[in-house]
């Protein structure tokens, strides 16, 4: 399942999603990742939530994202969720690269039975269509 939380700034986007992570870190059997850039996000996740940071592994793109993510999942056959904070904004708020990377997640989360979480942070309206299912 991915599910995308999309809105402009301001709209309570990464509350939503610190309250979906911690949730599931609560109930969830295997393990849970959680990917942001930057480290803002510390003092908020649960210490059971591997909290990772793209800048330090130069991801800057949606290829680099979906390739962090599936070789995260290829360490551990354990992570049964992962979440991605301003995905947009890692995407370099490339709308185009945004949407084949969402995509291809969809298909890797139902290959590999791993829920997804991802924050957008722009308008509802510039979502492709192809996306809106998954809001």
């Amino acid at each position: 399942m991915l599910k995308l939380i999309v809105g402009v700034k301001g709209t309570g986007k990464t509350k939503a999603l610190i309250e979906m992570v911690n949730a599931a870190a609560e109930k969830t059997v295997g393990s849970v990742a959680c990917i942001e850039q930057g480290n803002k996000l510390r003092f908020d996740i649960k210490s059971a939530v591997r909290l990772l940071d793209v800048t330090e592994y130069m991801i800057d793109d949606a290829e680099a994202l979906f390739g962090y993510i599936a070789g995260i999942y290829a360490s551990n056959h354990d992570i049964t969720e992962i979440f991605v904070d301003s995905a947009l904004k890692i995407c370099r708020d490339d709308m185009t690269a945004f949407e084949t990377f969402v995509l291809k997640l969809e298909a890797f989360s139902n290959a590999n039975g791993i829920n997804l979480g991802i924050t957008a942070s722009t308008d509802i309206s510039n979502i492709p269509d192809s996306l809106k299912k998954f809001i």
